[in-house]
C-alpha cells in the first residue's frame, strides 16, 4: 500500500482523534493533494510548521493503529470475504442440479456482498 493511501486510510479510521488543525492539514495533504506551500498559505503558517504538523500527526495515527489494529482487521475481513465467496462458488458448481440450494447460496452471497459494502 502506498504511503498516501496508507495515511488516507488511517485518516478515515482515526481522523477524529486528531486536533481540528491536524485533521485539516492531513486531509489537505493526503486527501486533497495540496503541497506544503499551499497548505501553509491557506493556514497562514510556515511550510516547516505544516511539515511538523504532518510528522506529528503521522506518528499519532500510526500509534493508534498499532494499538487498535483496524487496518489489519480490515485486511483480514476482506481476505475472509474473498475466501467465503470462493467457497460458495465452488459449492454452487458442485451442486448445479439442486436449485433450492443454489437459491440459498445466491442469497448468502448477496448478503455477504451487501454487508461488506456497508462496512467499507
Amino acid at each position: 500500500m502506498s504511503k498516501e493511501l496508507y495515511f488516507s486510510t488511517l485518516l478515515d479510521f482515526y481522523g477524529a482523534m486528531l486536533t481540528p488543525r491536524q485533521l485539516k492539514v492531513m486531509e489537505s495533504y493526503y486527501n486533497n493533494d495540496l503541497s506544503l506551500s499551499e497548505i501553509a498559505i491557506n493556514l497562514g503558517i510556515s511550510k516547516q510548521g505544516v511539515r511538523d504538523i504532518i510528522k506529528r500527526s503521522e506518528i499519532s495515527l500510526k500509534n493508534l493503529d498499532e494499538k487498535l489494529c483496524f487496518i489489519e482487521w480490515m485486511r483480514n475481513a476482506e481476505k475472509a470475504k474473498v475466501q467465503a465467496l470462493a467457497i460458495l462458488k465452488e459449492i454452487k458448481s458442485k451442486i448445479e442440479n439442486e436449485n433450492s440450494v443454489i437459491e440459498l447460496l445466491d442469497r448468502l452471497q448477496e448478503i455477504i456482498n451487501n454487508s461488506s459494502q456497508n462496512e467499507i
